[in-house]
C-alpha cells in the first residue's frame, strides 16, 4: 500500500519557534522568514551547534520522505548514509557566516526507496550562546542524468566514423566531431561559422543535388543522396549525406544535422561490380560493357578519363571505349601495332606490366604522338595490361589526367577493379564465337544447358577468387518427378518443368546463375553468397516449388531436393563443386526429400545440427519418445484445493539430452511438425487423464497448448471429441490453452471451433494474457472461460509498479467478464500474498511445485491433500502487501 505522509498541521513559524530552544526568541520578522523557508523549492534544515534539527521545510520533507514531527530534535547525520555522515556534517557546519558553503553532491537514501542526488550548501547564522547552520539541499538527479547523456551523446559522436556537422538556423557550422576531423582533414576552427556548401564541393560535386538537399531541410524535411565532395588536400571522397532539422517544441527549425559516410570502396564494388557483372550475364554486347566500365569510373573518379583498348593476335590496338575522349584518339590508335614505344596502352600491352606516365609532354613514349597529346591536353597517364585468367595479355585499361599528377592510391585499387572486369568481358567476347556453336539454351525451358552454365560459373568463379568472395552452387532435384511422367504423361511433366524454371528465375536475383542439368535437375550459381544466405535462398526455393502447379486440367503438388556445395571449401572449378553439390542432393532426398542439405558438414555446422534436430524430432514423434510433464494449478484460497495441471512438454533425446522446448517448438512450426505434435500432446495427455481417472487421482483437469494452426483445423473438434470418447473422458476434464495470436486469427474456422469446443463443455484458457496483441474489442466475442496472466508480470511484482498496476488490470477484466484467471511463474511467498489479496483464482509456479511426471505428480498430490497448506502457504493479514 502507499505510504501515507504525515504533515504538520502548524506552519513551522509557529510550531519550530514554540518548541525548539532556540527559535523561541525570534522576532516577527524572524519568524516571517522562517515561514518563507517553509516554502523554498530547495530544501532547507535548520541545524543548532550539535547538530541537532530545528527546522524542517516541505521540500526536505518530500526529499527525505520525513515529516517534520519525525526529524525535530535529531541529528541531522542520522539522515545520511554513515559512509557519508563525517564529511556531509563538516560541510554544513563550516564556520562561516558571509557566504553559503561550497557546494557538496551526495547520494541521499529517502524513505520511500529512491535514491537521489542531492547538492548540499550551507551558511551559519551567528548568534548566542552558539551559532545556528542552514543547509540548502537541492535534488539533482535530473540535472546529473541529462549531464551523463550529453556526456554519452558526445563521447558517442567523437567516436563515430561518420563525419558529423551541427548548423544553425542560417546553415553556419557551429560543431563538427572527431570523425569530420579525420575525413576532410579541416580543423574544426576552420569551418566553424562557414557553410558546408562552401568548404567541400568540389569540380566534380553534383551542385543540383546540393541544392536540392538544402531546399529540403531549409522546407523542414530530411533528406539523403550520395555526393562526391572532397578533402581539404583536394582529393575527392564519394559519401552518404544525410540531412535533417532538428525542430523545438513549437516545431520552429533550431539547428541541422548532417552526417557524412565514406563509401567510397562500396560506390566501386556497387556500381562497377555490379552493374559490370549484370551487363554481362545479360550478354551484352562488348563495346557496350566498357563504355560502361569507363563511364562509371568517370563517374566515381570525375578527375580521370577512361580508356579500354584490345589487342588482336597480330599485335594490334582496336579502342573499344573511351567515352569522354575526341574521335581522334580512336583513329590515332586503331590498328596501331604495341610496341615499347607505342603510347602508354601500347607499352603496356608490349611489357605485360603497368605503365605510369608523369607528364605525356615529355616522356619518350609519346614521343610520336605530341600533337595528340596537345590536342586532347593529356597530362599523366596510368596504362596497365588486362590479362586473361591463363595470364595472356587482351587489352590495355588506362586512366588519363589533365594534369600532370600522381595517381592516388585509390585510383590504383579502381583500376585493379576494372582490370578484372575488363578481362572478364574480353575472354567472354574471344569465347563467344565457340560457345555460340553450342546448344546454349535448353529448348524446353529456356535455361542455360550444362555448357553455357559451366562456361559462366568459371567466369564468375574466377572473379570471385580474385575477390576472394565466397560463391554457393546449388543442385535442385525435383522430388518424384518420374511418378508424375508415368501417371500423368510426358506433357504434364514438361509443364511441371517449364514452370519450376520459372519459378526458380523469379526467385533468384539477376547477378545469379541457373541452368538446367539434365531431365529434372536444375542448377545454380550464387556469386558473393556465403553458406548462411545460401540456406535462406534454399529455404525460399524449397516454399516457391511447394506451391501447387496446374498443368492441363491436373493439379500438381511439386516439391524438390537441394545440395549445397561451397566454394572455395568445396572446391574451386565448377565440374567438382556440381559433383559435390548433386552428391549433397542424394543426401536431402534420401533423408525424405523437400529439403537441402551442405556438402561442407565443417562449414555449415549449424545448420546441419537443425536439420539433424528436425530428423530427431520427427523420429521421436513416430518413436513416442517426447513426455509429458504435468504442473499444478491451485485455488488461491484455503483449502489451496487443487484446480487442475498444466500438461508441458518434454524431450529427453538419447543422445543430445535434454532439449529445450523453446529450441524445438518453433522448429516444429518452422518444418510443419506442429500439428502432429499438438495432436501427439493432445492424445498423450487424454491417455494420462483417463488413467488418472481409472486409479482415482483426483486431477480436477488437465490444460494443453495448442499452436494456431492446431486451432485454424476445422477438424479440431471432432479430433478432441473422439479422442475424449476414446479414454472415456468428459469434456469437462480437459483445458485448450491458446496464445493471443489465436484471437486475431481472420481464419473463418478459428472462431466456430472455439465456439463449438465450448459448448460442448471443454474449457478454453487464453495463455500469457497481456504480452502480445491484446484487444478488449475480440476479448468480449471470444469464448473463452480463464485468462491466464504471463509470468512476466508476475517476476516483476515485488519490484515494478508497472507490473502490479497491469496485474491488477488483468485480474479485474477477467473479474469483469466472469473469467477465472490463472497467473502462472509464481516463485516467491511475496507475489503468492499479492496475487491471493488483489483476488486471482489460480496460482502456478515453482513455490508450489516444478512440472513433474506423471508418477511424481501424483506422490505431490498425495503429500497435498495431507497438509494443504504445506504446498500453499496461508495469506498474512487483509492488508495490501509493500
Amino acid at each position: 500500500m502507499p505510504r501515507q505522509r504525515v504533515r504538520t498541521p502548524n506552519a513551522p513559524g509557529d510550531a519550530v519557534a514554540a518548541t525548539v530552544p532556540g527559535l523561541a526568541t525570534l522576532t516577527g520578522s524572524e519568524q516571517a522568514l522562517l515561514s518563507c523557508l517553509q516554502q523554498a523549492p530547495d530544501g532547507v534544515v535548520v541545524i543548532d551547534a550539535d547538530a541537532r534539527i530545528l527546522a524542517f521545510n516541505q521540500t526536505a520533507e518530500a526529499l527525505w520522505g520525513l515529516s517534520q514531527a519525525q526529524v525535530l530534535g535529531r541529528s541531522l547525520g542520522e539522515l545520511v548514509p554513515d559512509e557519508a555522515r563525517a564529511p556531509f556534517l563538516a560541510r554544513c557546519m563550516r564556520q562561516r557566516s558571509d557566504t553559503p558553503g561550497d557546494g557538496y553532491e551526495l547520494q541521499l537514501p529517502g524513505n520511500d526507496g529512491v535514491q537521489r542526488w542531492v547538492s548540499v550548501s550551507a551558511a551559519t547564522v551567528p548568534q548566542q550562546p552558539a551559532p545556528l547552520y542552514v543547509v540548502f539541499v537541492r535534488d539533482i538527479s535530473a540535472e546529473r542524468e541529462r549531464d551523463a547523456k550529453m556526456r554519452m551523446l558526445s563521447l558517442a559522436l567523437d567516436r563515430s566514423d561518420n563525419a558529423i556537422v551541427v548548423c544553425d538556423p542560417q546553415l553556419a557550422i557551429l560543431y563538427v566531431n572527431a570523425g569530420f576531423v579525420h575525413m576532410f582533414g579541416y580543423t574544426a576552427e576552420e569551418v566553424r561559422g562557414r557553410l558546408p556548401s562552401s568548404v567541400l564541393p568540389g569540380v566534380g560535386t553534383d551542385m543540383q543535388a546540393v541544392r536540392l538537399t538544402r531546399e529540403r531541410v531549409v522546407g523542414g524535411l530530411g533528406h539523403q543522396t550520395d555526393l562526391l565532395v572532397y578533402r581539404k588536400d583536394g582529393s575527392p571522397l564519394w559519401t552518404t549525406l544525410m540531412a535533417n532539422p532538428i525542430a523545438d517544441a513549437d516545431g520552429g527549425i533550431q539547428h541541422y544535422v548532417v552526417s557524412f559516410t565514406d563509401i567510397t570502396q562500396s560506390k566501386m564494388h556497387e556500381i562497377l561490380h555490379k552493374n559490370v557483372l549484370d551487363a554481362l550475364v545479360r550478354e551484352q554486347p562488348l563495346v557496350d560493357v566498357a563504355t560502361l566500365i569507363c563511364s562509371e569510373v568517370e563517374r566515381i573518379a570525375p578527375q580521370v578519363v577512361a580508356s579500354i583498348i584490345s589487342v588482336d593476335g597480330d599485335g594490334r590496338l582496336h579502342p573499344l571505349a573511351s567515352p569522354s575522349l575526341p574521335t581522334a584518339f580512336n583513329e590515332a590508335v586503331e590498328c596501331m601495332r604495341v610496341g615499347p614505344t607505342a603510347g602508354a596502352c601500347g607499352a603496356a600491352i608490349w611489357r605485360g606490366k603497368q605503365v605510369l606516365v608523369r607528364d605525356a609532354a615529355t616522356d619518350p613514349l609519346f614521343a610520336e604522338y605530341r600533337p595528340l597529346v596537345q590536342q586532347l591536353g593529356l597530362g599523366s597517364c596510368v596504362a596497365s595490361p588486362i590479362k586473361s585468367s591463363g595470364g595472356r595479355v587482351l587489352g590495355s585499361f588506362a586512366l588519363y589526367y589533365r594534369d600532370v599528377c600522381e595517381p592516388q592510391p585509390w585510383h590504383l585499387r579502381l583500376i585493379e577493379l576494372c582490370l578484372h572486369l575488363c578481362a572478364l568481358a574480353l575472354e567472354r567476347e574471344q569465347t563467344k564465337a565457340r560457345v555460340h556453336q553450342l546448344a546454349f539454351y535448353d529448348s524446353l525451358t529456356g535455361l542455360p544447358n550444362r555448357v553455357m552454365f559451366s562456361a559462366r560459373a568459371e567466369q564468375a568463379l574466377a572473379a570471385a577468387e580474385y575477390h576472394a568472395f565466397p560463391v554457393a552452387i546449388l543442385f535442385v532435384d525435383i522430388d518424384r518427378f518420374k511418378r508424375v511422367n508415368e501417371t500423368q504423361g510426358h506433357a504434364a511433366g514438361d509443364g511441371m518443368l517449364r514452370d519450376i524454371a520459372r519459378r526458380l528465375g523469379e526467385t533468384l536475383s539477376a547477378t545469379d546463375l541457373i541452368g538446367r542439368q539434365a531431365g529434372d535437375e536444375f542448377v545454380l550459381m550464387l556469386p558473393q553468397c556465403g553458406a548462411e544466405q545460401a540456406a535462406g535462398v534454399a529455404e525460399r526455393l524449397l516454399l516457391a516449388l511447394a506451391d501447387p502447379l496446374v498443368v492441363g486440367h491436373v493439379t500438381l503438388h511439386p516439391g524438390a531436393s537441394i545440395g549445397v556445395a561451397m566454394f572455395p571449401d568445396d572446391g574451386r572449378d565448377i565440374e567438382t563443386l556440381l559433383r559435390h553439390a548433386d552428391l549433397a542432393m542424394y543426401r536431402a532426398k534420401n533423408e525424405g526429400g523437400g529439403s537441402f542439405r551442405f556438402f561442407s558438414a565443417d562449414m555449415n555446422r549449424m545448420a546441419q545440427e537443425r536439420v539433424a534436430l528436425e530428423t530427431a524430432l520427427r523420429e521421436a514423434l513416430r518413436r513416442d519418445q517426447l513426455q509429458l510433464h504435468y504442473q499444478p494449478q491451485l485455488h488461491s484460497q484455503p483449502p489451496y484445493a487443487l484446480y487442475g495441471v498444466e500438461a508441458l512438454l518434454r524431450w529427453q533425446h538419447p543422445h543430445l539430452g535434454d532439449i529445450s522446448p523453446a529450441r524445438f517448438v518453433p522448429m516444429a512450426e518452422e518444418c510443419g511438425l506442429i500439428d502432429e505434435l499438438g495432436h501427439w500432446v493432445l492424445r498423450q495427455a487424454c491417455r494420462q487423464m483417463a488413467d488418472w481417472r481409472l486409479r482415482g487421482v483426483p486431477v480436477p483437469r488437465v490444460a494443453v497448448n495448442l499452436s494456431a494452426s492446431n486451432f485454424a483445423d476445422a477438424q479440431l473438434p471432432a479430433r478432441v471429441a473422439k479422442k475424449l470418447s476414446a479414454h472415456g473422458l468428459v469434456p469437462s476434464d480437459l483445458a485448450l490453452e491458446m496464445t493471443e495470436s489465436v484471437m486475431l486469427s481472420n481464419a473463418p474456422a478459428v472462431l466456430a471451433n472455439l465456439r463449438q469446443l465450448q459448448a460442448s463443455g471443454v474449457r478454453l484458457s487464453l495463455d500469457d494474457f497481456g504480452t502480445g496483441y491484446s484487444s478488449l474489442s475480440h476479448l468480449h466475442q471470444l469464448p473463452v472461460n480463464e485468462l491466464k496472466l504471463d509470468m512476466s508480470f508476475v517476476r516483476d511484482l515485488e519490484h515494478s509498479e508497472t507490473a502490479r498496476a497491469l496485474t491488477t488490470s488483468v485480474l479485474r477484466i477477467g473479474e469483469s467478464l466472469r473469467l477465472h484467471t490463472v497467473a502462472e511463474g509464481v516463485e516467491t511467498e511475496a507475489q503468492r500474498a499479492f496475487l491471493s489479496w488483489l483476488g486471482c483464482d489460480v496460482l502456478q509456479g515453482f513455490l508450489f511445485s516444478p512440472a513433474l511426471p506423471a508418477t511424481q505428480l501424483e506422490r505431490w498430490i498425495g503429500a497435498h491433500q495431507a497438509d494443504p497448506e504445506a504446498a500453499a502457504p496461508p495469506a498474512t493479514s487483509g492488508a495490501a502487501p509493500h
